[in-house]
């Protein structure tokens, strides 16, 4: 078996589940819910619980559970300290599983979980399977999961004919479950295994070669390797410190303009951020400049579903006739005023030739919605009229900070341990955004101009991205601001993972520098405005582990 395909793995799996299938309670007709099925299931299950759906949202419980099935864990081998809603974790994972059965369905995590299942309960099965596939190949091994690692070890466990792929210095995916032990322990669990070095590289300079591989060699946990190419031109790579943020993207844009004067496409030149949140200050630089550019894996920063319902809140707070904002929040967060209430007031509103907000304020002092929506909606424009009043004296960012979080929007976020981390980043990025602005009218004004800037479709332009999406791309010049302590290595990973989370901030560190073909720039700023705040920033300790050698400091 040679698989291809990203997810081949999971093709493979859905194969053998459905001629398997009634072995773990389905029929081979099951169907495979997709996320937003998922999370309709999920919030079914948690309000008939009785559990607040605002604070323990469907979409967190729907990535715990995918945290569950990566490590293998059905609901009864669920250990103690996994849990969810005050100890209600367990109950709703197998209320849950129990209602896909019900539906003869399963989810993507199920694919394995069940194969898992099926190959450890019935042997004869996994011989069968293990006969059938003589040969299995696996690429990206140093990105597979607990459940993953263990089917393959189900499938191969008495032929050993397998092969694995891949290279440990580049696992950076333990926040979605990769388990780079598995690549570590390989030897231990295959006796007998040939390993074979590909340290020849064909990408980089000598220098950038050597200042990734003498940084990565402070990672304890790793089978090591010494990498080399016959490229030996080439310059240094350059540690640059500045002064705050604004200078560091300054410098870059300059840069960048520099190499674009003397030959350099656009497209050859890659900014790599450790936090999306940093992104904004290289985009509205490069808008500034009429740099073209492209934000890769994600949508651009004021595009960001957080930033448009911030905008949204305060675009209805500046005018009450703003209709595309109303219909955007009333309901977001969750308020229990139903779509269909929404569309009805739009309706009432149209026919009235009037506002939403004019045909609210009417409609709560009528019958002509239900009464439960008619309390919703009461309460609502009650917050609305207060933050109005509050934006007379108030400072427009400490306006914002107020209304994302009297709003519950903050909670809704905080409660979402998939996206919520990165999303709460980016609002305090946006009011710290909204400082260097004279009102809210004025900075509403910039991001209505800088969002109506369409150049169009463009092959030649910047490449902004995070360090997690460059991996297995690579440029002529590549810029790697931010490195100071907190920011990368990430006190967020350190704090939750400790050493191990370290390793895995160094492993991206060496990612970084590695998609790099001629130059790689790294800068540190000595004071950085984060959340609003100035702070002195302290080099990255990442800094004094590159060789003197393989780069010059500026």
């Amino acid at each position: 078996m040679i698989t291809r395909a990203k997810n081949g793995k999971h093709s493979v799996a859905a194969s053998i589940l459905r001629r398997h299938a009634e072995l773990v309670g389905l029929k081979s007709s099951f169907t495979i819910l997709d996320t937003d099925d998922q999370e309709r299931l999920l919030k079914q299950l948690l309000e008939a619980a009785n559990i607040d759906t605002k604070r323990w949202t469907p979409r967190s419980l729907a990535g715990l559970v995918d945290h569950w099935k990566n490590r293998g864990w059905t609901p009864d081998k669920l250990p103690h300290g996994e849990d969810f809603a005050n100890g209600k974790g367990q109950a709703l994972y197998a209320a849950y599983q129990s209602r896909l059965a019900t539906l003869n369905a399963c989810d993507f995590g199920d694919l394995l979980l069940h194969n898992l299942t099926i190959l450890s309960k019935h042997s004869d099965i996994a011989e069968e399977y293990r006969r059938r596939f003589r040969y299995i190949l696996v690429d990206e091994y140093q990105d597979t999961n607990v459940a993953q690692y263990l089917w393959l070890r189900l499938l191969t466990s008495s032929t050993g004919n397998v092969c694995c792929v891949g290279d440990d210095d580049q696992s950076i995916y333990g926040w979605r479950g990769a388990e780079v032990d598995n690549i570590l322990r390989f030897e231990r669990d295959f006796p007998g295994a040939k390993i074979v070095k590909l340290e020849r590289n064909y990408r980089s300079t000598r220098h950038i070669l050597g200042a990734a591989s003498g940084l990565i060699a402070a990672n304890r946990d790793r089978l090591g390797k010494t990498l080399w190419t016959e490229d030996q031109t080439g310059d240094k790579v350059r540690v640059r410190g500045v002064w705050d943020g604004e200078a560091e993207s300054r410098l870059i844009a300059e840069e960048i303009e520099t190499a674009r004067r003397d030959g350099m496409n656009y497209k050859d030149m890659a900014v790599l951020v450790r936090a999306s949140f940093q992104m904004r200050a290289f985009e509205e630089r490069f808008v500034l400049l009429a740099i073209p550019y492209v934000v890769i894996g994600g949508p651009r920063f004021f595009e960001r579903a957080e930033i448009r319902d911030a905008h949204a809140y305060l675009r209805l707070i500046q005018s009450e006739d703003d209709d595309l904002a109303f219909e955007r929040i009333v309901n977001t967060p969750k308020r229990g005023i139903g779509e269909t209430s929404v569309q009805k007031i739009l309706q009432i509103a149209r026919h009235r030739n009037v506002s939403a907000m004019s045909a609210v304020r009417e409609l709560i002092t009528s019958d002509e919605l239900q009464a439960r929506t008619r309390t919703a909606l009461s309460l609502f424009v009650r917050d609305l009229d207060r933050w109005r009043a509050l934006a007379g004296d108030t400072r427009h960012w400490l306006l914002t900070e107020t209304v994302l979080e009297e709003s519950g929007y903050v909670d809704m976020h905080k409660a979402d341990r998939a996206t919520g981390p990165a999303r709460l980043d980016n609002l305090k990025e946006l009011t710290q955004a909204m400082q260097s602005f004279e009102t809210l009218g004025a900075y509403l004004e910039h991001v209505s101009l800088v969002m109506d800037l369409d150049r169009g479709p463009s092959s030649d332009a910047v490449q902004i991205m995070t360090l997690h999406g460059a991996k297995g791309l690579e440029f002529d010049t590549v810029f790697l601001p931010g490195w100071e302590e907190g920011l990368f290595p990430s006190q967020r990973s350190l704090d939750e993972g400790g050493d191990k989370s370290l390793e895995e901030e160094r492993r991206l560190a060496y990612v970084g520098i590695t998609r790099a073909r001629k130059i790689a720039v790294i800068s540190h700023a000595a004071n950085r405005r984060i959340y609003g705040n100035w702070t002195s920033s302290l080099p990255s300790r990442f800094l004094d582990e590159l060789p003197e050698d393989a780069i010059t400091r500026e």
